[in-house]
């Protein structure tokens, strides 16, 4: 079996062309280089290099040798890591989410759940569930989409609802309900991380501007010493920070929007190899889930 630090040292060489540069990248000296370089033609039984007086470079056999170096390389690394994640996430609970929703909802959660658990501050892209999930980098990852794999299962735990907060004195702020049509070119204050919900409000507010804020305090500020309006939902409600700037404002009203895409499923999206372990925490999770928008 040919050896790992030869197949690194074949496949530095193709990338950087001299045995000079290999060795000062891996940190190596160059004889030590020459030497793997001569033990590396000895294991394949041919011929990968053409020497030169002066220059060594590689045959096209040696080209194909560098790439499928590489590649093994490759998934040798990702062999490991799914190995030490599987086992880390035998012994913690992680859980991310590509929304900010269930995060805020379990981080209030997290100390009256059966399990211990980690929560994961930066949404994954929804294009990331199934690697970060086959990989093991994650126990649980939260979603509004529900997958079909063979090696992952999903259970829908319930709905997040958006609702808006607006000012008192706006004619919508005295209705039950208010639709994305009736808030058409209105302008709001809007968490930049709110995953799927980004796409949504922009897709159904016309004509609507958006004043994104990446940092949670300075929307805070704004919100409390403006009057635009902006969302929460069902699972943010539950964040201590909406009793300060909603509930403790009497200047703002809650308005639930009754539009059936302001209503979003969420999933429990897990590894089927890790099914009986997590069952019971999805299960906890559930229960505790909220039903409705508090009026």
């Amino acid at each position: 079996m040919i050896e790992n630090y030869l197949l690194e040292e074949l496949t530095v060489f193709a990338q950087t062309g001299t045995l000079t540069q290999t060795a000062a990248q891996l940190n190596v000296t160059q004889p030590s280089v020459t030497r793997g370089m001569q033990k590396l033609e000895d294991d394949f039984g041919v011929q990968l290099f053409v020497r030169q007086a002066n220059r060594i470079k590689l045959t096209p056999t040696g080209e194909l040798a560098a790439k499928e170096a590489t590649k093994l390389l490759q998934a040798s690394t990702a062999m490991v890591s799914r190995v030490q994640n599987y086992y880390h996430g035998q012994h913690t609970t992680i859980l991310a989410a590509t929304v900010p929703g269930p995060l805020i909802l379990l981080t209030q959660l997290q100390n009256t759940l059966n399990e211990k658990i980690q929560l994961v501050d930066k949404l994954v892209p929804t294009e990331s569930i199934e690697t970060v999930l086959t990989s093991n980098q994650y126990s649980i990852l939260f979603s509004n989409q529900e997958i079909f794999a063979t090696d992952i299962e999903s259970q829908y735990i319930g709905e997040e609802r958006l609702q808006v907060n607006l000012d008192q004195f706006m004619y919508l702020a005295n209705q039950a309900t208010v639709t994305f049509d009736e808030l058409k070119g209105l302008s709001f204050i809007v968490m930049r991380a709110i995953g799927s919900w980004h796409k949504i409000i922009e897709k159904q507010i016309a004509n609507a501007k958006f004043m994104y804020q990446d940092d949670r305090d300075s929307f805070t500020e704004i919100t409390k010493y403006s009057r635009f309006p902006f969302f929460t939902t069902s699972l943010s409600q539950s964040d201590p920070l909406y009793d300060k700037s909603v509930k403790a404002d009497t200047d703002r009203v809650s308005v639930p929007i009754s539009d059936d895409s302001a209503q979003m499923p969420i999933y429990a999206n897990y590894s089927l190899s890790q099914k009986s372990r997590l069952i019971p925490l999805i299960r906890d999770i559930q229960q505790h889930w909220p039903t409705a928008i508090p009026k």
